[in-house]
């Protein structure tokens, strides 16, 4: 059951930063999604939601990796050992 917590917590984020891609992709091309009244928002918000979702993503692996010792030494905080 955690896996499957772990999971639908990494979904949201990932889809969030695909919709990001999209609407920075859409507003390159001058596509304009009918809830968003300007281009230069839309793309603003699409990188927001890109760059917060591949962070969220990172971060969530990064802790992964430290729990179980294989990040790189300077990753891992020293004042635990």
């Amino acid at each position: 059951m955690q896996k499957m917590i772990a999971l639908l917590i990494l979904v949201i984020p990932i889809y969030f930063s695909g919709l990001g891609i999209k609407w920075m992709r859409d507003a390159v091309f001058g596509i304009l999604v009918p809830e968003l009244h300007f281009i230069w928002l839309q793309f603003l918000l699409g990188f927001f939601l890109a760059i917060a979702g591949i962070a969220f993503v990172g971060g969530y692996i990064l802790h992964i990796e430290k729990r179980t010792e294989r990040a790189q030494k300077k990753f891992i905080d020293q004042s635990k050992k």
